[in-house]
């Protein structure tokens, strides 16, 4: 299971990474392409763009992997562990159920755009496939939340290393 645990972990980081750099290089492609050799080149904005937002879509996880979402804990740091445990398994719940409203809401739209053939305006991707990482991202983010539960119910502590040292 461990070892499941951190093929799970590597791939969230290979991935989102990946397409992380794709659309920077992309970006920086099209940068020289206009302004040194003035060919613009149309796709590679729309590419750059889909490949940065799969990128920060397949992050979610490994974000709150790391406890690194936007969170206000002023009031969390003050309740007593007891309390901290309550709010942290209401929290987890809720997002358990966000989680699995827009996991179920990517799939329709997915199939949606896969129904009517739709496709990007540049390049002719299938706009399903853009849309797809909505359920993924979904999955993996319900994943996490679903792991963060379990944590809590057995009463271990999590601990977050910075995924930047």
């Amino acid at each position: 299971m461990n070892v499941l645990h951190k093929v799970w972990g590597y791939l969230e980081e290979i991935l989102a990474g990946f397409f992380f750099v794709a659309g920077i290089a992309l970006i920086f492609y099209g940068v020289m392409m206009r302004y040194i050799f003035n060919e613009p080149q149309a796709w590679v904005e729309e590419l750059a763009r889909y490949a940065i937002i799969w990128g920060t879509f397949l992050g979610f996880g490994l974000a709150l992997r790391h406890n690194q979402h936007i969170q206000v804990d002023i009031l969390y740091d003050k309740l007593k562990p007891s309390n901290k445990r309550i709010l942290d398994l209401v929290a987890t719940s809720l997002s358990i159920v966000f989680c699995l409203i827009y996991t179920y809401f990517g799939f329709v739209l997915v199939e949606n755009r896969y129904t009517s053939g739709m496709v990007s305006l540049d390049i002719g991707i299938p706009m399903w496939v853009v849309y797809l990482v909505l359920p993924i991202s979904g999955v993996l983010f319900l994943l996490r939340f679903g792991e963060r539960l379990v944590n809590i119910i057995r009463g271990k502590d999590e601990e977050y290393a910075n995924p930047l040292t």
